[in-house]
């Protein structure tokens, strides 16, 4: 069985940003070649649910040396696109002021190389928060394929 998008996203306008590169450097600290997260196109804070995107560029810093002639978007990189999503919804919408570090990445999977010149969506949807730690599901979407499916979970720090 080919796998399944976390929810369905057909019916979302996935046409234009509710927050912008801007809006995201004021809740994320990651700048310069580390910024992974270009966009967010849609969020649903009752289900706990988040869109957003990375636009898969030729000129970044890994293209010219990963792979030599064939670059492909490093999955480390995919990860952390998401754990960049995941930060922005909990420090958006749950409200978390700290530093959010890494606490954790299960049951990743990398379906499909990602090229530059792509935009890869971000889809992501909150499991559980308590304490001091929060868990999301999220995949990566290119052209309604998953190229990526993995659990982030976030520390306080």
């Amino acid at each position: 069985m080919p796998p399944r998008l976390i929810y369905d996203i057909s019916t979302i306008d996935l046409s234009k940003d509710i927050f912008d590169q801007e809006a995201i450097r004021q809740a994320n600290p990651q700048r310069g070649a580390m910024e992974q997260l270009n966009g967010i196109l849609h969020v649903d804070p009752d289900l706990h649910r988040i869109i957003g995107y990375k636009n898969v560029g030729a000129d970044e810093f890994w293209a010219e040396g990963h792979i030599p002639g064939r670059p492909l978007l490093p999955g480390v990189l995919m990860i952390e696109a998401a754990a960049q999503l995941a930060s922005f919804y909990t420090r958006k919408f749950i409200g978390w002021k700290e530093f959010i570090g890494f606490g954790g990445v299960d049951d990743t999977k990398f379906r499909m190389q990602v090229p530059p010149g792509v935009r890869m969506l971000l889809v992501g949807h909150q499991l559980w928060h308590r304490h001091r730690r929060i868990q999301c599901h999220v995949q990566g979407v290119v052209d309604g394929a998953i190229a990526f499916d993995t659990l982030i979970t976030g520390t306080k720090m």
